[in-house]
């Protein structure tokens, strides 16, 4: 179990990079966040009649580890719920460039032909009450990467240097 070895080698930081992470499923979300979060809410669902919160659901091994996460405009969905709710939760530094902005929820309905139609029947809101699909996630510290420095990770070396 990764967990294990990492809550073993008594870190004195974690940098979680959901750089380039499209996102998943809600519940992995909750999940991650539940794993460096000790209480709170993760994220709310807002649809046109009703809402619903979800909050941490269990007692993670990381939730008292300094913590940076790195995003950047491929980071979406599950991946800037996750991080807006450590930012939120004024558990994490965000690092890195501003986030994509999927800040809704969709149903799919399968066709006769085999094509499907996605319809929005909600969306995301921070515990802050900021809405994902509109603003994204902002870090708190912003770096671009330098595509002419292949060698090196601007916003990774700005990760490290904030876990100092």
């Amino acid at each position: 179990n990764k967990i294990a070895e990492i809550v073993a080698a008594k870190p004195a930081g974690v940098i979680l990079d959901l750089r380039n992470n499209p996102g998943g499923y809600l519940d992995g979300a909750v999940y991650v966040a539940s794993e460096f979060m000790k209480e709170g809410v993760v994220v709310k669902q807002e649809g046109r009649s009703s809402s619903e919160s979800y909050s941490v659901d269990r007692k993670g091994n990381l939730t008292g580890v300094p913590l940076v996460v790195l995003v950047n405009k491929g980071s979406a969905s599950a991946s800037e719920i996750t991080a807006g709710a450590l930012q939120d939760n004024k558990r994490a530094k965000i690092v890195g460039e501003q986030s994509f902005g999927k800040g809704t929820v969709q149903e799919v309905q399968e066709l006769s032909d085999g094509s499907s139609l996605h319809v929005t029947i909600a969306k995301w809101i921070l515990p802050s009450g900021r809405w994902i699909g509109k603003e994204g996630v902002t870090p708190d510290v912003k770096v671009e990467d330098n595509l002419e420095t292949k060698d090196v990770d601007e916003q990774l070396e700005a990760a490290i240097s904030g876990l100092k």
